[in-house]
């Protein structure tokens, strides 16, 4: 995956994962917390890539 595929994909998660925080239901609430950490990490990622490189 590229640099832009990873930001994408990032900004998608942690926009869903902040919806499912909405949610009156523990469990998808804790789905959603996990959720917005993985985009953050995907948009960590595609930020790395950028900076060294999509080859790594």
């Amino acid at each position: 995956m590229g640099e832009l595929t990873d930001k994408i994909k990032g900004n998608v998660n942690e926009a869903i994962g902040k919806a499912k925080q909405n949610s009156d239901n523990p469990e998808t609430h804790d789905e959603g917390v996990a959720q917005e950490l993985k985009g953050k990490g995907q948009q960590l990622g595609g930020k790395v890539k950028g900076a060294l490189g999509d080859d790594i």
